[in-house]
Protein backbone atom coordinates (compact mmCIF):
# COMPACT_ATOMS: atom_id res chain seq x y z
CA UNK A 1 0.00 0.00 0.00
CA UNK A 2 1.62 3.38 -1.02
CA UNK A 3 2.43 5.82 1.73
CA UNK A 4 1.02 9.39 1.64
CA UNK A 5 3.66 12.01 0.82
CA UNK A 6 5.19 13.77 3.78
CA UNK A 7 3.25 16.84 4.91
CA UNK A 8 -0.16 15.70 3.63
CA UNK A 9 -3.17 14.20 5.29
CA UNK A 10 -5.77 15.43 7.82
CA UNK A 11 -3.29 17.20 10.10
CA UNK A 12 -1.80 19.27 7.26
CA UNK A 13 -5.26 20.18 5.96
CA UNK A 14 -6.23 21.32 9.47
CA UNK A 15 -3.15 23.53 9.70
CA UNK A 16 -3.84 25.09 6.28
CA UNK A 17 -7.45 25.81 7.21
CA UNK A 18 -6.34 27.44 10.45
CA UNK A 19 -3.86 29.62 8.57
CA UNK A 20 -6.55 30.71 6.09
CA UNK A 21 -8.87 31.74 8.93
CA UNK A 22 -6.20 33.64 10.85
CA UNK A 23 -6.71 36.99 9.01
CA UNK A 24 -10.46 36.78 9.64
CA UNK A 25 -9.91 36.08 13.31
CA UNK A 26 -7.48 38.99 13.54
CA UNK A 27 -10.10 41.27 12.01
CA UNK A 28 -12.71 40.09 14.50
CA UNK A 29 -14.73 38.23 11.84
CA UNK A 30 -16.21 34.76 11.62
CA UNK A 31 -16.13 32.50 8.57
CA UNK A 32 -19.87 31.95 8.71
CA UNK A 33 -21.14 35.52 8.45
CA UNK A 34 -18.11 37.80 7.88
CA UNK A 35 -19.37 40.20 10.56
CA UNK A 36 -17.44 41.78 13.40
CA UNK A 37 -17.22 39.51 16.43
CA UNK A 38 -18.14 42.42 18.67
CA UNK A 39 -21.40 43.05 16.76
CA UNK A 40 -22.50 45.54 14.05
CA UNK A 41 -21.28 49.10 14.27
CA UNK A 42 -23.74 51.78 15.33
CA UNK A 43 -25.04 54.01 12.51
CA UNK A 44 -23.70 57.56 12.31
CA UNK A 45 -25.48 60.15 14.41
CA UNK A 46 -28.55 61.90 13.06
CA UNK A 47 -27.96 65.22 11.30
CA UNK A 48 -29.88 68.15 9.82
CA UNK A 49 -27.92 70.35 7.43
CA UNK A 50 -29.33 73.32 5.53
CA UNK A 51 -27.37 74.70 2.58
CA UNK A 52 -27.86 78.07 0.90
CA UNK A 53 -25.98 79.93 -1.78
CA UNK A 54 -24.61 83.35 -0.87
CA UNK A 55 -26.89 86.30 -1.66
CA UNK A 56 -26.74 88.22 -4.92
CA UNK A 57 -23.28 89.50 -5.81
CA UNK A 58 -22.29 92.04 -8.47
CA UNK A 59 -22.49 90.77 -12.02
CA UNK A 60 -19.73 91.33 -14.55
CA UNK A 61 -19.12 95.03 -15.03
CA UNK A 62 -20.96 95.97 -11.81
CA UNK A 63 -19.73 96.63 -8.28
CA UNK A 64 -21.09 95.85 -4.85
CA UNK A 65 -21.57 98.19 -1.93
CA UNK A 66 -19.90 98.24 1.47
CA UNK A 67 -21.70 99.24 4.67
CA UNK A 68 -21.17 102.94 3.90
CA UNK A 69 -22.54 102.64 0.37
CA UNK A 70 -19.14 102.81 -1.32
CA UNK A 71 -18.70 100.74 -4.46
CA UNK A 72 -16.57 97.64 -3.92
CA UNK A 73 -16.57 94.40 -5.99
CA UNK A 74 -15.82 92.37 -2.85
CA UNK A 75 -19.24 93.13 -1.38
CA UNK A 76 -22.78 92.00 -2.14
CA UNK A 77 -25.00 93.84 -4.58
CA UNK A 78 -27.87 95.94 -3.22
CA UNK A 79 -30.35 93.09 -3.63
CA UNK A 80 -27.92 90.75 -1.91
CA UNK A 81 -27.74 93.02 1.15
CA UNK A 82 -31.54 93.13 1.27
CA UNK A 83 -31.66 89.32 1.18
CA UNK A 84 -29.07 89.09 3.95
CA UNK A 85 -31.12 91.48 6.09
CA UNK A 86 -34.27 89.38 5.56
CA UNK A 87 -32.61 86.01 6.11
CA UNK A 88 -33.47 85.84 9.85
CA UNK A 89 -37.15 85.66 8.85
CA UNK A 90 -36.51 82.16 7.49
CA UNK A 91 -35.72 80.94 11.00
CA UNK A 92 -38.23 82.46 13.42
CA UNK A 93 -38.10 81.55 17.11
CA UNK A 94 -40.14 78.60 18.27
CA UNK A 95 -41.89 76.34 15.80
CA UNK A 96 -43.52 79.01 13.65
CA UNK A 97 -41.38 78.39 10.58
CA UNK A 98 -40.85 75.47 8.24
CA UNK A 99 -37.10 75.58 8.95
CA UNK A 100 -35.47 75.08 12.36
CA UNK A 101 -33.21 77.73 13.83
CA UNK A 102 -29.56 76.83 13.20
CA UNK A 103 -27.36 75.93 16.15
CA UNK A 104 -24.21 76.45 14.05
CA UNK A 105 -23.53 78.64 11.00
CA UNK A 106 -20.72 78.05 8.48
CA UNK A 107 -19.68 80.32 5.60
CA UNK A 108 -16.96 80.14 2.97
CA UNK A 109 -13.78 81.84 4.11
CA UNK A 110 -10.36 80.45 4.91
CA UNK A 111 -7.15 82.04 6.12
CA UNK A 112 -6.20 83.46 2.74
CA UNK A 113 -9.57 85.14 2.17
CA UNK A 114 -8.73 85.12 -1.52
CA UNK A 115 -12.36 84.86 -2.60
CA UNK A 116 -14.88 87.66 -1.98
CA UNK A 117 -16.58 87.47 1.41
CA UNK A 118 -20.08 87.14 -0.06
CA UNK A 119 -20.94 84.04 1.99
CA UNK A 120 -19.93 85.61 5.30
CA UNK A 121 -21.74 88.83 4.44
CA UNK A 122 -24.89 86.84 3.67
CA UNK A 123 -25.16 85.24 7.11
CA UNK A 124 -23.74 87.92 9.41
CA UNK A 125 -27.13 89.44 10.27
CA UNK A 126 -28.62 85.98 10.83
CA UNK A 127 -25.74 84.88 13.06
CA UNK A 128 -26.14 88.05 15.13
CA UNK A 129 -29.85 87.35 15.54
CA UNK A 130 -29.09 83.78 16.56
CA UNK A 131 -26.32 84.81 18.95
CA UNK A 132 -23.84 82.41 17.36
CA UNK A 133 -20.54 83.09 15.58
CA UNK A 134 -20.00 82.53 11.87
CA UNK A 135 -17.50 79.72 11.33
CA UNK A 136 -15.49 80.70 8.25
CA UNK A 137 -12.26 78.76 8.67
CA UNK A 138 -12.82 76.71 5.50
CA UNK A 139 -12.05 78.00 2.00
CA UNK A 140 -13.69 77.02 -1.27
CA UNK A 141 -12.14 73.69 -2.25
CA UNK A 142 -11.95 72.43 1.35
CA UNK A 143 -15.41 70.85 1.26
CA UNK A 144 -14.21 67.51 2.66
CA UNK A 145 -12.84 69.13 5.81
CA UNK A 146 -15.94 71.32 5.99
CA UNK A 147 -18.20 68.26 5.86
CA UNK A 148 -16.38 66.66 8.80
CA UNK A 149 -16.83 69.77 10.93
CA UNK A 150 -20.45 70.24 9.86
CA UNK A 151 -21.32 66.68 10.86
CA UNK A 152 -19.55 67.12 14.20
CA UNK A 153 -21.28 70.43 14.99
CA UNK A 154 -24.52 70.65 16.97
CA UNK A 155 -27.57 70.33 14.73
CA UNK A 156 -29.26 71.96 12.97
CA UNK A 157 -26.44 73.41 10.86
CA UNK A 158 -26.65 76.12 8.20
CA UNK A 159 -23.95 76.33 5.52
CA UNK A 160 -23.69 79.34 3.19
CA UNK A 161 -21.39 78.48 0.28
CA UNK A 162 -20.35 79.28 -3.25
CA UNK A 163 -22.40 77.75 -6.04
CA UNK A 164 -19.58 75.70 -7.60
CA UNK A 165 -18.55 74.17 -4.28
CA UNK A 166 -21.99 73.04 -3.09
CA UNK A 167 -22.02 69.77 -5.11
CA UNK A 168 -18.60 68.91 -3.66
CA UNK A 169 -19.95 69.52 -0.16
CA UNK A 170 -22.97 67.30 -0.82
CA UNK A 171 -20.67 64.54 -2.06
CA UNK A 172 -18.40 64.91 0.98
CA UNK A 173 -21.43 64.54 3.24
CA UNK A 174 -22.31 61.29 1.46
CA UNK A 175 -25.72 62.61 0.35
CA UNK A 176 -25.08 63.02 -3.38
CA UNK A 177 -26.93 59.85 -4.41
CA UNK A 178 -30.13 60.71 -2.58
CA UNK A 179 -33.15 60.83 -4.86
CA UNK A 180 -33.97 64.35 -6.01
CA UNK A 181 -30.61 65.98 -5.30
CA UNK A 182 -29.63 68.08 -8.36
CA UNK A 183 -26.18 67.54 -9.84
CA UNK A 184 -25.50 71.29 -9.63
CA UNK A 185 -26.91 74.29 -7.82
CA UNK A 186 -29.22 76.22 -10.16
CA UNK A 187 -28.57 79.84 -11.10
CA UNK A 188 -30.63 81.10 -8.17
CA UNK A 189 -30.04 82.69 -4.77
CA UNK A 190 -33.48 82.02 -3.24
CA UNK A 191 -33.33 78.32 -2.33
CA UNK A 192 -32.59 76.21 0.73
CA UNK A 193 -31.42 72.61 0.39
CA UNK A 194 -32.06 70.53 3.49
CA UNK A 195 -30.34 67.21 4.14
CA UNK A 196 -31.63 65.08 7.00
CA UNK A 197 -29.83 61.94 8.17
CA UNK A 198 -31.93 59.57 10.28
CA UNK A 199 -30.48 56.25 11.44
CA UNK A 200 -27.78 56.56 8.80
CA UNK A 201 -30.14 57.30 5.87
CA UNK A 202 -30.17 60.68 4.11
CA UNK A 203 -33.27 62.47 2.78
CA UNK A 204 -33.45 65.72 0.79
CA UNK A 205 -35.81 68.68 0.35
CA UNK A 206 -35.53 71.87 -1.67
CA UNK A 207 -37.43 74.86 -0.26
CA UNK A 208 -37.93 78.40 -1.60
CA UNK A 209 -36.89 81.36 0.54
CA UNK A 210 -39.64 83.78 -0.55
CA UNK A 211 -37.82 86.67 1.08
CA UNK A 212 -37.74 89.30 -1.68
CA UNK A 213 -40.04 90.36 -4.53
CA UNK A 214 -39.16 88.28 -7.57
CA UNK A 215 -38.20 85.18 -5.61
CA UNK A 216 -39.73 82.14 -7.32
Amino acid sequence: MPHAPAGTGPRRRTLLAAAALAPLAAAGCTEQDGTRANGPQAPPKDALIMVIRHAEHPYAGATGEDAEGNEDPGFLAGRGWRRAAELPRLFPPGRRGSLPRPAAVFAAGGKAHAAPAHSRQTVEALAKALGTPVRSEFAIGAETALAHSVLAAPAPVLVCWERAGIPRLVRALGAHQVRGVPAAWPDRHDLVWTFTRTRGVWSFRELPQHLLPGDA
